[in-house]
C-alpha cells in the first residue's frame, strides 16, 4: 500500500551540494516520516549538517528539491518561508545559546521574532514552562550560559527549540560532549518529549547508544548520498562495508550489548499485573494466617 503524502514531513529529491570543487552531496534523496525519530549518520565530511542546513534554508543547494510539510522551501517568498519556520525548532550542536542573554531570554528569542506583540509577562511564563519541560529547574531561567554545565546548556537550547510548540524538531549532535549518564538522560528526555508532544525528530548523531536507544529508523550518508534508510536490524542485514564497520565494529557491538542488557532488565521487571497478583497472594496468605491464629486462640481459650 503506497504511503500517504501527508505522512511525509520532509522530502529531499536530487539534492546536490558543493563547495568549490568539493562535491558534498550528489543526487541525494531522503524522506522523513511523520512522528518518527530519524537518526542521520555518516563519516566525517559526508555532509550531515550540510543536509540539515539545506532543509532549514541556511544552505542553498546547487540542485534539488526540498519540501517540508508538503511545501517547497527553496526560493520561497520570505512570508511563506516564515510560516513554515514557525512549525519547526532547532537545537544546534553545542546549544548555540546567546552568551549575553539569560536562559529565559534565549528561550524568548523565537517568540519575539515571530510574535513581537506578546507582552513580557506572557513571554516570561512561556519561557519558564519550556525550561522546566526540558528537566531544568526553574531557577535556571535567570542564569547566563556561562553559569551552566554542558548538559544544562543542551537542555536550555532544547527549551528554545521548543518555544514555538513545533511539530518538527532538528537536533544536531545533541549528546556530543556529554558523559554516558548525561547522554542517556538526554536520550530519555528526547524520546519522552517526542511521544508526549507528537514530534517528528531529525537527529544527526555519531552516538551509537542514541541510535539504539531512541531512533525508529536510521539514514546512512556515504558516497555523497543516502545509501540506506531503515531500522538498525534492517541496516545490519546490508553488506555495505561502511555500514558493517560502523554497526559491527567494537563501538557498535558495545552499543548493541548495552541495548540488550537494558531490554533484559525491562523484561525482568515486574509488570503491574504481576505485582497485583503478588499482592493479592500475599493478602490471601495474610488472611489465612490470621484465621489460623484465631482458631489457635479459640482452642486455647477452651
Amino acid at each position: 500500500m503506497p504511503r500517504r503524502t501527508d505522512d511525509i514531513v520532509i522530502e529531499v529529491k536530487g539534492l546536490t551540494n558543493s563547495f568549490g570543487d568539493q562535491v558534498i552531496h550528489q543526487q541525494l534523496d531522503l524522506e522523513v516520516r511523520r512522528g518518527e525519530i530519524l537518526g542521520v549518520v555518516g563519516g566525517s565530511g559526508t555532509g550531515k549538517s550540510v543536509l540539515m542546513r539545506s532543509i532549514i534554508g541556511l544552505q542553498t543547494p546547487d540542485e534539488g528539491e526540498i519540501t517540508v510539510f508538503g511545501e517547497p522551501t527553496i526560493g520561497r517568498d520570505p512570508t511563506e518561508a516564515t510560516n513554515i519556520r514557525k512549525r519547526w525548532g532547532i537545537l544546534f550542536q553545542g546549544g548555540a545559546l546567546f552568551s549575553t542573554l539569560t536562559v529565559a531570554e534565549n528561550v524568548q528569542v523565537p517568540l519575539r521574532e515571530f510574535y513581537p506583540d506578546l507582552d513580557q509577562a506572557l513571554l516570561d511564563e512561556i519561557a519558564s514552562y519550556k525550561v522546566v519541560m526540558t528537566g531544568l529547574d526553574a531557577s535556571a531561567g535567570p542564569k547566563f550560559p556561562s553559569e551552566l554545565s554542558g548538559g544544562m546548556k543542551k537542555r536550555a537550547g532544547l527549551a528554545r527549540a521548543l518555544a514555538l510548540d513545533p511539530e518538527l524538531l532538528f537536533l544536531d549532535e545533541p549528546t556530543a560532549g556529554l558523559d554516558p549518564i548525561g547522554a542517556a538522560a538526554f536520550d530519555e528526555l528526547t524520546r519522552g518529549l517526542q511521544r508526549t508532544l507528537g514530534l517528528t525528530v531529525f537527529l544527526i548523531t555519531h552516538d551509537l547508544d542514541t541510535l539504539y536507544a531512541i531512533c525508529d529508523r536510521v539514514a546512512v550518508i556515504a558516497d555523497q548520498k543516502v545509501i540506506a534508510v531503515g531500522t538498525i536490524d534492517e541496516l545490519l542485514a546490508l553488506d555495505h562495508p561502511w555500514i558493517q564497520e560502523y554497526f559491527n565494529g567494537p563501538r557498535g557491538r558495545a552499543a548493541l550489548a548495552g541495548k540488550r542488557d537494558i531490554e533484559g532488565e525491562i523484561k525482568r521487571r515486574p509488570t503491574a499485573a504481576s505485582l497485583a497478583a503478588t499482592n493479592e497472594a500475599d493478602a490471601e496468605q495474610g488472611d489465612d494466617a490470621v484465621a489460623t491464629d484465631a482458631v489457635k486462640t479459640d482452642s486455647g481459650t477452651r
